[in-house]
């Protein structure tokens, strides 16, 4: 749509916008249509004066603003009707008795210009496709043909007067374009208003931003308590690392105990009567899944059983009689002679050397 002419509304020049964007193009300035106002206001005045300059009704139309223009910039269906008749162009009220006489329907015509309490803008047909060029709007609108109807019928009901443009309207680059293509609009224009609205929204939006950025000090401030949320994370997952290794090594412990077809002197991480580190849990736990994997995968169908049991100073582990699993108080008498055990290995050890 880039090739279609849309003036956009500047103060209440609605009128010189609805004929600059009926024609396509800046046929006509506030110059020229205030130009065109006083010489109607002069046409006026002259037929008022036949009655006499001294009349009563002489009087009060000089003591009367005109009613072709004013100073926002609005004129009146009067001045528009004469700009037209440059161009050889006629306006005539739509739905009226003369424009019902003609039975044309509205999709056969070329353009309408519609006004509202001093507004006016102008629905125009560009190559094969309607669209509504009011200058409140950000940018021309396509109206589909099934809709034009409704879409005057709308206005009518809103309370506009509309116009039917006829005659031959100038040659125009977007009428040439629009009829070799047609094109799709995605997105309806929005009326000015809404995007301003808009826009202000966002800025305040930003202002209020700027402002948080500059009570907390800016982004170094940010940065700071960045910092101290990593360090905060990194000291949490250290503990949950500890507390995993601590589990896994319980676990193991229990597994080992449990198993009944391995040596338990052999498959139990051995322990000491100081508190091990970390570091210390983690290698252990190492070695222990390392002599997991080193041992012999029994053949299906087939049990293995201890050949021996490791001896406690109570005289050995305990086995119940209808092989149930051994108790807790026998799995921790096992685990503390196997403490024991590695503590004496240790001494001796050193004795030795």
């Amino acid at each position: 749509m880039e090739s279609i002419f849309h003036e956009k509304q500047e103060g209440s020049l609605c009128a010189q916008h609805c004929l600059n964007n009926l024609l396509q193009g800046e046929y006509f300035s506030p110059v020229e249509l205030s130009s065109i106002a006083h010489q109607l206001d002069e046409e006026e005045r002259m037929r008022m004066a036949e009655g006499g300059v001294t009349s009563e009704d002489y009087r009060t139309f000089l003591q009367q603003p005109s009613g072709n223009m004013d100073d926002s910039g609005f004129f009146s269906i009067q001045v528009i009707s004469n700009a037209l008749k440059v161009w050889g162009l006629e306006l005539i009220l739509f739905n009226s008795p003369e424009y019902q006489r003609l039975g044309i329907e509205p999709i056969n015509e070329r353009s309408f210009i519609c006004n509202y309490k001093e507004h006016w803008f102008t629905v125009r047909k560009l190559g094969k496709q309607w669209f509504n060029l009011n200058s409140l709007l950000t940018g021309p609108e396509l109206i589909s043909d099934t809709y034009l109807a409704l879409f005057l019928a709308q206005l009518q009901q809103e309370g506009y007067s509309i116009f039917v443009v006829k005659g031959d309207l100038p040659d125009c680059e977007a009428d040439q374009l629009l009829q070799m293509i047609r094109v799709q609009q995605m997105h309806r224009p929005k009326l000015i208003g809404e995007e301003l609205a808009q826009l202000k929204e966002q800025s305040i939006l930003k202002a209020d931003l700027e402002r948080v950025l500059a009570v907390t000090d800016g982004p170094g401030m940010l940065d700071e308590d960045e910092e101290e949320l990593q360090r905060a994370l990194a000291l949490s997952r250290q503990e949950v690392d500890m507390e995993d290794e601590e589990a896994d090594l319980r676990r193991a412990i229990q597994l080992s105990i449990q198993g009944g077809s391995r040596n338990v002197s052999h498959d139990i991480p051995q322990t000491s009567s100081t508190t091990l580190t970390s570091e210390e849990l983690r290698k252990r736990r190492e070695a222990y899944f390392e002599k997991q994997q080193q041992q012999e995968v029994v053949p299906p169908g087939q049990l293995s059983y201890p050949c021996e049991r490791p001896t406690t100073s109570s005289g050995g582990l305990r086995n119940d009689q209808a092989g149930n699993a051994m108790s807790e108080e026998d799995m921790l008498r096992a685990a503390v002679t196997m403490s024991l055990e590695t503590v004496k290995d240790n001494l001796k050890a050193e004795g030795k050397k």
